[in-house]
């Protein structure tokens, strides 16, 4: 290739946003990056909501830091693009603007709008059969769960008429800021198909379905591909964010599509595991497949004509960041210590980690595979996939007078690559997945994870470059393609190679199969007192 491009890409979590510049030539190479917090408001009925105007200026002040360091003009930037939390409910007037805040994904307020909707009479999986099998047959999924979008819609229709009234588009989180940025009233493929309304076959909202539903179609934006320019940065825009007007704005798309993307995982039959705050596992598919015992379902991805069936675990790397906070802080004095030792150079580079997860992971290390027979479940905030329960929790089994944290810790580690191996092992019976896979998210930072996953599963792992921020890559992905650097979404491999390899060792593959058949039997033992423990939470 040529010269390069440079590219601002926007990572919209749920606690923050990222902002990132990327040059992109033959790879993907970050070049520098800034996050900026913003309120989840929570509220004891359930409610969980975000201001718009927070994502707004958290965004602005991480342009300003980004830039102020970037050795380019802002005249250089041939395009903007996003990767954002996906299922809010963002509704805004005709300029725009939010008539409420916008409900998160996490919202749980819409129990009444579920049942009156979908979760009445015979059902199968939570909903009503008749309107399960129209939804599966148009849009290859259905509104089941009281965190879809089209439940806050009713929710707000119901409660708040005022705010309802005043509603000119529904949009979702990236929506609503490339509104802001351009003026211009979109949804992606993807975010379309996350709303429960977009005929899979046709390409287009279902009319049957906000019948169904109860949506008022005129409230629904113009549908675009991930990879489409959608705008062009307005001069009030530009000049909030300091960046220059006329800057064409992509659509990008939302975290569970955009993030396979930027794993190289694209090719029919790619598999990639994330493990974030969340997890999941993923394959690319060509047709819509749904496993409705299992949960798991075939998503839109940013690949036209391309499917992401899509496994999810509720807590993967949390579960560390809590093992951390409960098990090992009180380790934090020795991790200091030595530290401060290697400063007055009485301690070998050796003892020296560069943050106390490094020095958590170091001792995970030292502990034999199998955790000596401890088996942790990584159930934390219930589970999903391939048993959907919110009743069920973590446990340790197994432990003995022997024990110690640090087989406490690393059997966190081997729990979490447990349960990708069985949502890998689950997806495996519907559709045909990859005998090497591709591992991103912050759980992919440390090699000794990296190396568990790859003996637990049995398969081959590979990494990339900065897999923290592998979703603001995806976005930058969508860019390369819409000003034509690549012809699609399938290039983007060859911008993103495999940065490490791990290898299963086969000497342990007898102590991880010993210890993952208890590990899927513990569920099933166990549902009942989970029932009875937290059923009426």
């Amino acid at each position: 290739m040529g010269n390069p491009i440079y590219v601002i890409a926007y990572d919209v979590g749920t606690t923050g946003v990222k902002t990132c510049l990327f040059s992109i030539t033959d790879k993907i190479e970050l070049l520098g990056a800034a996050s900026e917090g913003y309120n989840l408001y929570v509220y004891p009925d359930g409610g969980a909501e975000q201001d718009p105007d927070e994502w707004w200026e958290a965004m602005r002040t991480s342009t300003h830091t980004v830039m102020k360091k970037a050795k380019i003009k802002k005249s250089d930037i041939s395009g903007i693009s996003f990767c954002s939390q996906m299922q809010a409910l963002v509704l805004v007037d005709k300029e725009g603007n939010a008539v409420r805040r916008a409900m998160s994904y996490m919202d749980q307020r819409a129990r009444e709008e579920l049942k009156k909707g979908i979760a009445y009479g015979p059902q199968i999986a939570g909903a009503n059969i008749p309107k399960l099998l129209k939804a599966l047959k148009i849009t290859g999924a259905v509104a089941a769960s009281v965190k879809d979008p089209v439940w806050k819609y009713k929710w707000v229709e119901a409660h708040e008429p005022d705010a309802f009234n005043r509603a000119y588009k529904w949009l979702d989180v990236k929506e609503y800021l490339i509104g802001r940025m351009t003026g211009e009233f979109v949804m992606t493929q993807d975010s379309a198909f996350a709303s429960m309304l977009y005929d899979i076959h046709k390409k287009c909202w279902s009319e049957e379905m906000c019948k169904i539903y109860g949506i008022n179609p005129k409230h629904l934006a113009k549908i675009v591909k991930c990879t489409d320019k959608v705008g062009e940065l307005s001069k009030k825009a530009a000049d909030e964010l300091e960046l220059e007007p006329g800057t064409a704005v992509f659509g990008g798309g939302g975290d569970a599509s955009l993030i396979g993307v930027g794993a190289g995982s694209v090719d029919l039959g790619d598999t990639h595991v994330y493990s974030g705050t969340s997890g999941w596992v993923s394959t690319v598919v060509d047709k819509s497949v749904v496993d409705t015992s299992a949960m798991i379902a075939a998503i839109v991805g940013a690949r036209d004509g391309y499917y992401n069936y899509f496994a999810e675990l509720e807590t993967a790397a949390k579960c560390v960041e809590w093992v951390k906070d409960h098990l090992a802080l009180d380790e934090i004095d020795i991790y200091l210590d030595k530290s401060k030792n290697l400063k007055h150079g009485k301690a070998d580079q050796e003892v020296i980690y560069t943050n106390l997860y490094d020095y958590m992971m170091a001792v995970v290390n030292t502990v034999p595979a199998g955790s000596n027979g401890v088996v942790f479940t990584p159930w934390l905030h219930g589970n999903r996939c391939p048993f959907e329960d919110p009743n069920s929790r973590g446990m340790f089994f197994n432990i003995s007078l022997e024990t110690g944290k640090s087989e406490m810790i690393r059997a966190v580690v081997e729990g979490v690559c447990f349960h990708m191996r069985w949502l890998l092992e689950t997806e495996a019976k519907k559709v045909s997945t990859s005998s090497t896979i591709r591992f991103v998210g912050g759980g992919a930072l440390n090699d000794v994870t990296c190396q568990i996953l790859a003996d637990c599963t049995g398969r081959t792992v590979e990494t990339v470059d900065s897999p923290q921020n592998i979703g603001a890559v995806g976005a930058a992905v969508t860019i390369a393609v819409g000003t034509g650097l690549i012809k699609d979404i399938g290039e983007a491999k060859k911008l993103i190679p495999a940065a490490k390899v791990f290898k299963p060792n086969p000497a342990l593959k007898p102590v991880y199969d010993r210890n993952y058949k208890v590990y899927t039997n513990l569920y099933k033992a166990n549902k009942e007192n989970f029932a009875i423990l937290n059923g009426d939470k």
